[in-house]
């Protein structure tokens, strides 16, 4: 049952509620947490496969002839430089270099972008991206009411996705690189397939027009059930996230951070000659550095550390943690927190406040789980 009456639904909120959801707010929409057991979604994804819905994320359309010199501007990524077919991970930033969002970038065409923000953002990212456009000669479209994302991720994706394109494109599919995107038809139904994702697993994310998206969704699991695949709600889709050390907007990622203590320094571009917005801010910040960093945290026994839970050495608070669960894959406590740059070396002992109790981390590099370790 919903937890909100307010909530968005995406056009796969019945399919959800069919196969058992239970449902929670998630940044203006109501969307599956899980099914039933969200370590079983999460285990299936490392191990098999699992399909998500992910048609709350926003979908804006840039074209013209000053596609990528805008984009170029408005994002601090350089945009212009990504072949038509791949795609590119960036961000939008404040004047003053503060993160406004985090998003994926698709080169369609030389002339043509679509641009995926987060949820939450999409309306801020649009107006962000329309204001910035004034003496640019594109069109800024939000595509997002129209538009259904669904992924399928785990070892079998690719398996499922086989077993529903025609001959000719299976190959496509095979060899289609990690953040590269191309049009294919998939159970019949025309989609912009991309292989990206959110969970540390190879994996596809299918754009398709709304009317489309429970005949896809369908046909998915249908093929899905040979392989093991299974629907995967919110819950499991942090969990593998945070295994992979990908952070997530509003706890990773805020207005009040910039890409360099975030460690995303080098997805800033100061190569290309654009001035985009925060350039002039993000390159003093570059010279002067940050206070503090974003790190992983390594517990032992079977308490969480969660957001907001102080961190401490010697009595002294030197962070905060971000985002922290046991991990399923690989059973003990993990966190992503940011802590003082004294304190920030991998193999550094802190303590993390678990509601008042001081109990022992360990620093470590990020991500805790890769693909095939």
């Amino acid at each position: 049952m919903s937890v909100s009456t307010t909530s968005r639904h995406t056009a796969l909120h019945d399919e959800h509620a069919a196969l058992g959801a239970s449902f929670t707010d998630f940044g203006g929409w109501d969307m599956p947490l899980k099914y039933g057991s969200e370590l079983a979604e999460h285990r299936a994804v490392r191990t098999a496969a699992g399909l998500f819905d992910l048609s709350h994320m926003g979908e804006i359309r840039v074209t013209g002839p000053d596609a990528a010199a805008f984009l170029n501007t408005a994002l601090v990524g350089n945009l212009a430089a990504i072949a038509v077919g791949r795609a590119k991970y960036s961000l939008i930033c404040t004047p003053e270099g503060g993160i406004i969002d985090d998003l994926i970038s698709y080169r369609l065409a030389e002339q043509e972008y679509l641009v995926v923000p987060n949820a939450g953002n999409a309306p801020t990212v649009l107006a962000a991206l329309q204001e910035r456009a004034a003496g640019f000669d594109v069109t800024v479209a939000d595509e997002s009411g129209d538009t259904s994302l669904v992924a399928v991720q785990g070892p079998a994706a690719q398996a499922i996705l086989q077993e529903l394109v025609p001959a000719e494109q299976q190959e496509l599919v095979a060899e289609l690189k990690y953040y590269s995107a191309a049009p294919v038809t998939v159970a019949g139904t025309d989609v912009l397939l991309a292989r990206t994702g959110y969970t540390g697993e190879d994996g596809f994310e299918l754009y398709v027009p709304d009317a489309q998206a429970v005949s896809l969704w369908r046909k998915l699991l249908e093929a899905g059930q040979g392989h093991g695949l299974v629907p995967c709600g919110l819950a499991c889709r942090d969990s593998l996230r945070l295994e992979a050390g990908m952070p997530l907007y509003g706890q990773e990622l805020t207005l009040d951070l910039t890409p360099y203590e975030a460690g995303l320094g080098p997805v800033v571009s100061f190569k290309k000659e654009e001035d985009f917005v925060g350039r002039t801010a993000l390159e003093a910040r570059r010279g002067a550095g940050t206070d503090r960093k974003l790190v992983g945290l390594r517990g032992e026994g079977r308490r969480a550390a969660r957001g907001h839970y102080p961190i401490s050495v010697d009595g002294e608070v030197v962070g905060e943690v971000t985002s922290g669960a046991l991990s399923p894959t690989l059973g003990y406590p993990i966190a992503m927190a940011y802590v003082d740059n004294a304190h920030a070396e991998p193999g550094t002992e802190v303590q993390v406040d678990l509601r008042g109790k001081p109990v022992p981390f360990e620093v470590v590099s990020l991500p805790f789980y890769q693909r095939g370790q």
